[in-house]
């Protein structure tokens, strides 16, 4: 079984960047993070699951390259984005007296990611920090790409900045330590790649998607690879979300406001929310008539065979009524000038941004899957 690293390059002129993607990246991260590092200490942000399982490993790769480390450790889930641990974060360190020229290491999942690369953002004006990503929706999304944020009471990600990281490194070895739910969580994001842009990806993991989802690495690096190199071309063209880089959003719109109807909670992880999301959107398509009624039926059918969450009956507890959702919709960050932009599709693959979707499709959509729900 071939587990060669591979390396995908995002190519951001003075800010561009390397994603390293394979095994044993722990142990070797003192000799890939030293040549970014002005000198040989880093402060690493992690949370305290991931500090359990993975913080010694690292911490004994950094010194086998003469690195020395402190860590800030927070608590794990989408809790922990907001001011008070941010201002936490911030504050420890200053006290770990990391200067301008030194470099922070996110280590832990999305959360984490989005935590740190802030906190970096807005430490002494702006220090250097390493992605070293831990779940598979962190090592093919909110990795790449330097949208760094927390979360408002309002919405999700509305507070943040733009802050690229100096490298990635996605150990692939780390995701055997995820439970089942979190890596489908993030196979979420994996599938997005395929819809939105590459039907030749989808039709790949049609096939190889039950394989690296039981563990097989060769097809997982690959799966990674293709991802953020799907990615790193959105971004690189449009790094700010002025155009292109909207479609990254594909089931974005409906999965945030999913999240929010149940609290940032364990509920409904982040890529639950968007694999629902997705099946949502393609849903939308169809029925404003641009996609076939088959496509729908196409990605739920992959999804369903991957075991990931697919539909509103898959939540548990309450959720509020249709025009409840869509007032949560409306503190989505991607709202232009009041109206709602959601991503849709004209085929597996070929998704466009649209800024004119008439509401009570939408509610249609909504007030359908909530019905089916009930009926479960």
């Amino acid at each position: 079984m071939n587990q060669t690293r591979q390396t995908v390059h995002v190519p951001l002129g003075e800010r561009a960047y390397d994603v390293i993607i394979g095994g044993g990246l722990l142990a070797d991260a003192g000799a890939l993070c030293a040549p970014f590092l002005k000198r040989s200490r880093a402060v690493i942000v992690t949370d305290e699951t991931v500090a359990g399982l993975h913080l010694a490993a690292l911490q004994a790769g950094l010194s086998s390259a003469g690195i020395s480390s402190g860590a800030i450790i927070v608590p794990a889930g989408e809790g922990s984005k907001n001011w008070a641990t941010l201002e936490h974060v911030v504050e420890g360190l200053l006290a770990h007296q990391v200067e301008r020229n030194d470099s922070v290491i996110a280590f832990g999942g999305g959360v984490i990611g989005d935590l740190a690369g802030f906190a970096s953002a807005i430490l002494r004006r702006g220090v250097d920090f390493i992605q070293i990503p831990t779940s598979l929706l962190a090592q093919v999304d909110s990795s790449v790409g330097g949208k760094t944020g927390i979360n408002s009471p309002l919405g999700k990600n509305l507070i943040g900045a733009f802050h690229q990281p100096k490298l990635v490194l996605a150990d692939i070895d780390v995701l055997d330590t995820l439970s089942g739910r979190e890596f489908l969580a993030g196979y979420g994001e994996v599938v997005k790649y395929g819809l939105l842009g590459d039907a030749a990806f989808f039709e790949w993991l049609e096939k190889a998607g039950p394989g690296l989802r039981d563990g097989d690495k060769s097809l997982r690096i690959q799966a990674v690879a293709r991802s953020v190199a799907a990615k790193a071309g959105v971004v690189s063209r449009d790094e700010k979300e002025h155009g292109e880089r909207a479609l990254l959003n594909l089931g974005h719109t409906f999965g945030h406001a999913l999240e929010a109807a149940t609290g940032y909670s364990q509920r409904l992880l982040h890529g639950e929310g968007v694999s629902i999301g997705i099946g949502l959107a393609f849903d939308l398509s169809a029925r404003l008539g641009l996609c076939s009624q088959e496509t729908p039926s196409r990605v739920q059918e992959h999804l369903a065979q991957m075991g990931t969450k697919r539909r509103l009956a898959d939540i548990p507890g309450d959720l509020p009524d249709a025009d409840a959702l869509i007032t949560l919709m409306g503190q989505d960050k991607k709202v232009v000038d009041g109206t709602l932009v959601f991503i849709v599709a004209r085929s597996i693959g070929d998704t466009f941004v649209k800024r004119d979707v008439p509401m009570d499709v939408v509610r249609g959509v909504l007030v359908d899957a909530l019905r089916d729900r009930s009926a479960v």
